[in-house]
Parts: C-alpha cells; sequence; structure tokens
C-alpha cells in the first residue's frame, strides 16, 4: 500500500557533517488486521484477573474523553496470546515487528516467527477455539499460511501474534525523567521494570544530568551499596567509560556513597545515612530478604 508523501520541516545538525531532515509523520493507516487484534485483546484483557495482567496493573477508565495514558497501548513486539488450561497468557515471540519495521521485513524470515508462533500455539489446544468464540476466526487462517509478500508480513505484523503488548502510555512510548517507554530504552533493561523490587529505583539521574538505569551488583540484604550502571544514553559523560568496561569484560560501577547509589537504594536505607551499604531499613527487611536491589 502506498505511503503518503511526507512533508518537509526543519533541520538538525551539529558541527560534524550530519543532518536529520524533520518531517511530519505520515498519517498512519489502521488496518483491517489491526482493528480485529486490538479489538480481540481488548476482550482477552477482559477475562483476566490482575494479577495475570502481563505488564503492569490495569488503566484506570478516565471515562469519557481522549485520554490515551489512561488506556491499554498495543504495543507490536510479538504477542503471542494462549489459552492456558484456566487462564489467558502472553508469551513474547523471538521478536517483534514495529508497525514501520514491516517495510524492511523480509518474507522468509517473518515466516520463520509464524512458524514458531503456530508451534507454540499448538501446545495450548484452548486457544483457538477461544479465539474463535471471541470473534477472531483469522486466527487459524494466519498461522498455516506461509508468508511470502509484503501483504503477508503486513497481515502477520498487524496480527493478534505481534501487535498486541498491552502497555501503559508511559511503558510503551515514555521518555525519562518521566516513565521509560519499550521504544526509546533496550529491552533487557526496560524489561527490569516489571520485574525489580518496588523499592529499587532502576532509573536515576547521573551527575551530567542525564539519565541511566543502574542495578545493584548483588542480592538484597548483602549490605553491598555498589551499583552497576546498565544503561546511559549516547552522549552522557558516563557512556565512553561503559563502552571501554563493556569492550574489556568488566562492569562500569559507581561506589555505595555516590548520588547514584542513594538514589537507587534511597527507599531501602534509613534515613540520614550517607552511604547505600549496611543493612536494609527495618520495613525494607520486610518486604524482602537477600540485596540490596
Amino acid at each position: 500500500m502506498a505511503q503518503p508523501e511526507l512533508q518537509r520541516g526543519g533541520i538538525e545538525s551539529e558541527s560534524h557533517p550530519w543532518q536529520i531532515r524533520l518531517v511530519e509523520h505520515p498519517k498512519r493507516f489502521e488496518s483491517e488486521h489491526f482493528r480485529a487484534a486490538k479489538e480481540t485483546a481488548h476482550k482477552i484483557l477482559s477475562q483476566m484477573n490482575d494479577a495475570d495482567l502481563p505488564y503492569g496493573p490495569r488503566p484506570v477508565d478516565p471515562g469519557p474523553g481522549p485520554n490515551r495514558s489512561e488506556r491499554w497501548e498495543m504495543h507490536h513486539g510479538g504477542s503471542l496470546w494462549v489459552k492456558g488450561a484456566d487462564r489467558w497468557l502472553m508469551f513474547r515471540a523471538r521478536v517483534g515487528i514495529e508497525w514501520s519495521m514491516q517495510f524492511c521485513a523480509d518474507p522468509g524470515k517473518v515466516d520463520r516467527l509464524r512458524q514458531e508462533a503456530a508451534e507454540l500455539i499448538a501446545a495450548f489446544p484452548l486457544t483457538l477455539p477461544a479465539l474463535t468464540q471471541l470473534g477472531y476466526e483469522r486466527a487459524e487462517e494466519l498461522l498455516r499460511t506461509p508468508i511470502k509478500d509484503a501483504d503477508g508480513v503486513e497481515a502477520w505484523t498487524d496480527s493478534l501474534f505481534n501487535s498486541c503488548v498491552p502497555l501503559s502510555h508511559g511503558n510503551h512510548q515514555g521518555v525519562l525523567p518521566e516513565v521509560p517507554g519499550e521504544h526509546h530504552y533496550p529491552w533487557p533493561v526496560k524489561g527490569a521494570d516489571f520485574v525489580r523490587y518496588d523499592d529499587f529505583q532502576l532509573w536515576v539521574t547521573l551527575p551530567d544530568g542525564t539519565h541511566g538505569a543502574v542495578a545493584p551488583v548483588d542480592r538484597r540484604g548483602s549490605g553491598d551499596g555498589t551499583v552497576r550502571l546498565a544503561f546511559v544514553p549516547e552522549g552522557s559523560e558516563a557512556a565512553p567509560s561503559i563502552a571501554k568496561a563493556q569492550d574489556r569484560g568488566l562492569m562500569a560501577v559507581l561506589p555505595a556513597d555516590s548520588d547514584v547509589a542513594m538514589q537507587a537504594f534511597a527507599r531501602q536505607i534509613a534515613p540520614g545515612r550517607h552511604t547505600a551499604a549496611g543493612p536494609l531499613a527495618a520495613g525494607a527487611a520486610r518486604r524482602g530478604n537477600g540485596a540490596h536491589g
């Protein structure tokens, strides 16, 4: 399908020779494949207990009005929905195809994703009948039809098996210093947001004012308040140190008395402490055994 012509805008540049033309985003059309997938995903989510939701709490219904930050957003992240014995489950595909990436996607490589999805879903025989009951009657055809061209890539990209990872607006598209979204931060780091202790601050402000992510270097309760830099943006003063550490197979760490470590463990240490090293505060100790973390 032909895409609308890009509208010209301003140009961003720096002293070294590069230019980025700023253009208006082409109006994104919503395919009938995506409409059907989203409708089905919302039906599935309505049947799920809050504890079974894959990524965070259910958004609060804001009532009338287009407040998208309080509604599920469907991320093209490889959403493999299956029906277990008594509940819906979502697995992530080996890779997800972001909407715009379909235009560089090799049909043969996308077909491998289809085959892997079909094998997984075959292990959950309740899935296809349940999807048919919800009105998603195209599921079986999608899983058994080889992907050979751009039409097949589009159908798969916008299908329930790729396009419906349910995220809040922040977790989907947010940027720091508010909420880090999956579109802007590496998934191996962003994924920790959904498994970390609630009282560990994963995302911190670095001394140069940029925002990065840190991880403990030992288990909760160890008393080691050192933190490892897991991610910093390109251009951060800390970026060369991380690159050098990775090149040498080392870790880039900050000491327990650094401002960054104090941010990370602020809710785990007693007020008035000047280091993140040492025992957990009483309240934090009750919440979990084992590292600062």
